[in-house]
């Protein structure tokens, strides 16, 4: 019998064909890669050096620079603003470190937040968000005795220097400093603002608030043209205040010189200190 034959048999794949094969996909990419990157670098150096692109500098009379477009400020300073781009003046745009800029932004003290982008060819956009203030503080000054400086605090601790010709109906606060921990002013700003809230229109009596102890706020009001100091604790103030207004006529008419209030327990007035003698 003879030989049969596999007709259904491939035939075989030289392997220097294959080595071969992938060599130039190998080559392709390789120079594909190079001429990306030599690409970039034109486009890198282009962007970088070209004057259509930079920055200019501002206007040497003081005025609003038309490259740098500025939204949002109220309150806050605009040379502060202004001068964080001061090493930027005269670079690319492309060169401007947006996120490093932005925190120098923050650090500013009336700026919550901003945002920064490139306006093409060769302008920047600078969006602020600045903090409310929720109260007067009085910082003591360095050095001086009995000296205070009013400056204002917002509902996350943060002092705020008073801007000039600002006016704002705030209430005071005492017991806020300036060496305290933001998360301490903070904890002390929200009572006073859970006082004020809970006490609604009352509050507009008060001169003062003091929270150097959060756990028993103080309060400084008016009443038949007096100056009283009312000790009101951690909570229930709309109802301890109501009721020592609602009693105070006849307080005054039994102790004429007391100045000084504990209100601390609900169902009891204590009058403290010396002036509590009465005649």
């Amino acid at each position: 019998m003879g030989r049969q034959q596999n007709p259904e048999r491939e035939p075989r794949q030289r392997p220097w064909r294959t080595g071969w094969r992938y060599a130039l996909y190998s080559a392709a990419i390789l120079l594909l890669a190079v001429a990306a990157l030599y690409l970039y670098s034109r486009v890198d150096e282009f962007l970088a050096a070209d004057p259509r692109f930079r920055l200019a500098e501002p206007p040497v009379d003081g005025g609003e620079n038309p490259a740098l477009r500025i939204e949002g400020v109220v309150h806050a300073s605009r040379d502060k603003i202004l001068n964080a781009f001061s090493a930027d003046y005269g670079r690319s745009i492309y060169l401007l470190p947006l996120a490093e800029r932005r925190r120098t932004l923050l650090a500013i003290d009336w700026v919550k937040d901003a945002s920064l982008s490139r306006l093409w060819p060769d302008r920047v956009a600078v969006r602020i968000v600045e903090r409310t203030p929720v109260a007067f503080i009085q910082l003591p000054e360095a050095g001086i005795a009995e000296s205070r400086r009013v400056a204002l605090i917002d509902a996350e601790g943060v002092i705020l220097e008073q801007p000039p010709r600002a006016h704002f109906t705030l209430p005071v606060l005492a017991g806020i400093r300036r060496e305290q921990s933001q998360p301490m002013r903070r904890l002390r700003v929200a009572t006073a603002l859970r006082l004020v809230q809970e006490l609604g229109s009352l509050a507009d009596q008060l001169s003062e608030i003091d929270v150097s102890d959060a756990g028993n706020v103080k309060v400084v009001q008016q009443a038949e043209g007096r100056v009283l100091l009312l000790l009101l604790g951690n909570r229930n103030f709309l109802l301890r205040l109501q009721n020592f207004i609602s009693h105070y006529p006849e307080i005054q008419q039994r102790l004429p010189n007391a100045a000084t209030f504990d209100l601390r327990l609900d169902d009891r007035i204590t009058a403290l200190g010396e002036d509590a003698r009465g005649g």
